[in-house]
């Protein structure tokens, strides 16, 4: 899968811990290569077409919306961010 970040993915990442931008990384990594993979936490958000999250860590999370074969990266940060992806 194709993965591109759209500019308020950008602007949230730059904001982060860099302890999670390297997690941040590897999970982008994985969904690249594997969206199914078992650590991503991959999941449909409910009441969302077509937007997906994948687990960073324990309290961070990544939406994406998927479009043919290509992930677009909308959002991270924690929990919070669940209520409007």
């Amino acid at each position: 899968m194709r993965v591109e970040a759209t500019q308020t993915f950008i602007r949230l990442y730059k904001k982060l811990p860099e302890e999670v931008k390297e997690k941040t990384k590897k999970a982008i990594e994985l969904l690249e290569a594997n969206p199914s993979h078992p650590s991503l936490g991959h999941k449909k958000m409910s009441g969302q077409k077509d937007i997906f999250e994948i687990r960073v860590s324990k309290n961070y999370r990544i939406t994406y919306q998927r479009i043919n074969d290509t992930a677009y990266l909308r959002k991270i940060g924690t929990h919070d961010l669940l209520r409007n992806p």
